[in-house]
C-alpha cells in the first residue's frame, strides 16, 4: 500500500479527521486530550515511540475497516464495545497495547465472521 510510509504527522492528521483529537490522544496513551493536534502540526513536538506505534497501528486498522465497511462503521467500530475484545473498545485496547487482539477483531469484522 502506498500509505504504509506516511509520516507520523500525516497519520495523526488523518486519524484526527476520522476519529477526533480526543480519541486519537486516548488511543495513543496520552492524558492530554489536545496533544494529537499538536503532533499533527508541522514543526510541533513528535509523539513518543510507543505512541507512534499505536498511531500507526490504529491507522492500519482504520484503513482496513473503512475500506470494508465505510467511514461511519469504522468510526463506530473504534468506539463500540467489541465482543472480540471482551467488550472493551478498540480505542482502549490499542492504548493497552493489545495489537494482536485488535487486529483479529478488525479482521473478523472485515471477514464478516462476527459472532457474539
Amino acid at each position: 500500500m502506498a500509505d504504509d510510509r506516511l509520516d507520523v504527522r500525516e497519520l495523526t492528521r488523518r486519524l484526527n479527521a476520522a476519529l477526533g483529537g480526543t480519541l486519537v490522544a486516548t488511543l495513543a496513551g496520552s492524558k492530554d486530550t489536545k496533544i494529537s493536534h499538536t503532533w499533527a502540526k508541522d514543526g510541533g513536538p513528535a509523539p513518543r515511540a510507543e505512541a507512534v506505534r499505536r498511531l500507526a497501528f490504529a491507522y492500519e486498522q482504520w484503513q482496513k475497516v473503512d475500506e470494508a465497511e465505510g467511514e461511519h462503521v469504522a468510526r463506530l467500530w473504534f468506539i463500540g464495545a467489541n465482543p472480540w475484545l471482551d467488550y472493551d473498545t478498540p480505542v482502549n485496547a490499542i492504548r493497552e497495547g493489545l495489537y494482536k487482539e485488535v487486529g483479529n477483531a478488525a479482521q473478523a469484522l472485515v471477514d464478516d465472521s462476527f459472532s457474539g
